[in-house]
């Protein structure tokens, strides 16, 4: 089960599809800086820290001291459902969600990119025979693990393995047949009906997408009945059908021109992606997202693939001939989003050692799986240490259009250095954060001229559910751009 899957488990707000509202208002200045944010009590959940753990981030984020911060100034929400909530969050009225359905709606009718090249050629191209390193789902699950799954048609030993083919020529993806003992564990057969539910939905013309979602003779319905009657053998036999029809697709053209008009990458395709990714290798590993080294503040959290995908599209409108830069950007969800969301040039920095191995096992996936699915994707840079200091990111930043900030848990002395560093933006670019860089009550004056915060024009922003990966309530979000218009505009007015 991959970690997008996770957020779905019964109890969390996400999985009730509930569309994302934005609501948007033009301040001056932030959130008063005495309103911090307060962790509750950790739910029952495997991935959840120990009570103690939740304990120390309570009181450091209560009251974060010099020392900490010189140890180590990264501090991020934590990478399970760490419940957070501010007193500064908005009430969610009836009116609100009503809004946001709207706003989910306009979605897809964004500004298309007439340079983004979607369809990726060396996919479809059969240059290479097609054939590359991937993990496969039978490396994740198969009887090879016997404490972990078991056949699932006990009764047809010979309906053991599968290939299953995706949209593009390259290579099928071996499946072993089996269910998992405990549910949170790799589901095949799910991974499967996603799959193909996934194209059907978004690389077939409608008339052959019709006849496999036929409630009566379609091809997934006729999958599903195979499962509940544990007839491995008319399973197998309907995924064979399903590997038959998609090449004779391809083949003939119709898939290429399929994904040549489309306008983006749709959201479920993108979560799929992901989702896969991260199962293959992040998934079997995430235990290691919960060792931390006593006496730093380093705690992981994500923002989950909605929220980015309207951030990208709707906030900052990014195309792909700009760049995208994640500061602090854990095992690189963010950085392969924006890469093949956008198309765009993306880069990712992160300290945590155990994230970033992570990040790199997930970059390699990623480039197979967007090969599978027959995407290009933007370059693709992730980086270690200290974004303060990383030689490749600050200069990088001088080029950048966006860059994304989960300052969710960050120290007041490190956004103030994070606030100067922006200082070598260039005109227009953007900052997405989880708090704001402008101080509470902040004017310009003939005092604080110099203050790097002058050059910020700040747009507040509220989300709702499956926007973050540690709180299912609402809560605030920033889209500043870098604008030094107000700075010589006081400064004329004062000579």
């Amino acid at each position: 089960m991959g970690f997008f899957d996770s957020i779905q488990k019964p109890g969390f707000t996400a999985a009730k599809g509930k569309n994302v509202h934005i609501k948007q208002e033009i301040v001056k200045t932030a959130l008063n800086p005495q309103k911090t944010f307060v962790p509750f009590a950790q739910r029952s959940n495997k991935r959840s820290l120990p009570d103690k753990n939740a304990t120390k981030l309570n009181s450091r984020i209560a009251k974060p001291s010099p020392e900490s911060r010189a140890q180590n100034p990264r501090k991020r929400p934590a990478s399970t459902p760490q419940r957070l909530e501010s007193d500064s969050d908005d009430h969610v009225s009836d009116q609100d969600f009503v809004h946001a359905r709207k706003r989910a709606r306009r979605v897809s009718d964004v500004e298309p990119d007439p340079k983004r090249q979607i369809r990726s050629r060396k996919a479809f191209s059969e240059e290479d025979g097609g054939v590359f390193p991937m993990v496969h789902a039978v490396d994740v699950a198969s009887l090879s693990k016997p404490t972990k799954y078991k056949a699932a048609f006990p009764n047809d030993p010979q309906a053991i393995e599968i290939c299953l083919q995706y949209p593009s020529a390259s290579q099928s993806e071996k499946y072993e047949l089996v269910v998992p003992l405990l549910n949170d564990d790799f589901k095949a057969l799910e991974d499967i009906r996603e799959v193909m539910e996934t194209i059907i939905s978004n690389y077939l013309p409608s008339a052959e997408a019709a006849k496999m979602q036929n409630d009566s003779t379609g091809l997934i319905r006729r999958l599903k009945r195979a499962t509940e009657r544990r007839a491995g053998n008319e399973y197998t036999d309907f995924v064979q059908e399903w590997n038959d029809t998609l090449i004779d697709l391809r083949k003939d053209g119709t898939i290429s021109k399929t994904i040549d008009g489309w306008k983006g990458v749709d959201l479920k395709l993108l979560e799929r992606i992901l989702t896969q990714t991260y199962s293959r290798t992040v998934s079997p590993r995430v235990h290691t997202l919960r060792h931390y080294q006593n006496g730093t503040d380093n705690v992981y959290g994500e923002l989950l693939p909605k929220f980015i995908s309207l951030i990208l599209k709707q906030d900052v409108k990014m195309k792909s001939d700009q760049i995208f830069i994640d500061l602090g950007s854990g095992v690189g969800n963010c950085v392969l989003q924006a890469a093949v969301e956008v198309g765009c040039e993306s880069w990712g920095c992160e300290m945590m050692d155990n994230a970033c191995e992570l990040a790199e096992l997930q970059e390699r996936e990623f480039n197979a799986r967007c090969r599978l699915w027959g995407l290009s994707a933007g370059d693709i840079h992730l980086e270690r240490g200290d974004f303060l200091k990383n030689p490749a990111i600050l200069k990088i930043l001088q080029k950048a259009d966006v860059v994304l900030v989960n300052n969710q848990a960050f120290t007041p002395n490190l956004n103030e250095d994070l606030t100067n560093l922006f200082l070598d933006l260039k005109e227009g670019a953007k900052i997405v954060s989880l708090k704001s860089f402008v101080p509470h009550g902040h004017k310009i004056t003939s005092k604080n001229l110099s203050a790097a915060c002058n050059r910020l024009e700040v747009v507040q922003k509220t989300y709702f559910s499956a926007c973050v990966s540690w709180t299912e309530t609402a809560g605030t979000y920033y889209v500043s751009t870098k604008d030094s218009s107000k700075v010589q505009a006081f400064a004329e007015k004062i000579m």
